[in-house]
């Protein structure tokens, strides 16, 4: 698995859950609000490459104090050796929890078929007729689709998310979005952290010539860690 951040203790990333959150390198979207911008990349950075080794001896040192693991990017589901990497976490009696894009609802199919998933977060960028706009590509929309009914008729605890980006989406869109979202699962709305936006455009200006943030401020998000390996 090509990782890029890994943070051993979060308490906001798995509903009801202390976990741990493994992030991967690589992502298919160039969502322009995007906060984790620096793992887009599919080549992998040398200098912030995560050795996976060290990510599993020390999730089985603490699986006795987790309860369970979040896979999250980038888009994890653009890993090649993700059901593999699943496997391994599964072996360790960990919960995994998916965080993806939906755009490759084949991966998720195979990966709830051998029930390697116990909770999935998908995002939901936007109206379907805005979505290239907010995925930053010309994406797949029928996939994605495919992949929120996929998720919906799985019977895995789940939940649909969207990041409210009022710089690029009207009080009519996430009325129009609220629509696409299955009756029965739940679905949640994020803030939009404009500090650290992909597209300069989109940051308040006092963002934009300001220094790197600290590793206490990390734009992994706001976890209760870190984003580093700590000492085994």
């Amino acid at each position: 698995m090509n990782l890029a951040g890994f943070v051993p203790l979060s308490l906001c990333d798995y509903p009801g859950r202390v976990a741990a959150v493994v992030f991967t390198q690589g992502c298919n979207f160039r969502c322009p609000f995007c906060h984790n911008g620096h793992l887009l990349s599919l080549v992998p950075d040398p200098a912030t490459r995560v050795d996976e080794e060290r990510v599993l001896a020390v999730l089985a040192e603490r699986k006795n104090r987790l309860g369970g693991v979040v896979v999250s990017g980038g888009e994890p589901t653009a890993q090649t050796d993700l059901p593999h990497f699943l496997r391994r976490l599964k072996a360790l009696g960990l919960a995994v929890k998916l965080d993806t894009n939906g755009s490759r609802p084949n991966v998720l199919h195979a990966l709830l078929a051998e029930r390697l998933l116990d909770y999935i977060a998908m995002d939901i960028k936007a109206p379907w007729d805005k979505y290239a706009t907010l995925a930053g590509v010309a994406c797949d929309v029928a996939a994605v689709q495919a992949s929120m009914e996929l998720i919906a008729a799985s019977g895995v605890p789940h939940l649909f998310r969207t990041t409210r980006v009022d710089p690029l989406l009207t009080a009519s869109d996430y009325t129009g979005l609220k629509t696409q979202i299955p009756k029965a699962s739940p679905h949640v709305w994020q803030p939009f952290r404009a500090a650290f936006s992909r597209d300069p455009a989109l940051r308040p200006a006092s963002a934009i010539n300001a220094r790197a943030p600290a590793q206490s401020e990390s734009p992994f998000s706001g976890k209760v860690a870190v984003d580093s390996l700590p000492p085994l």
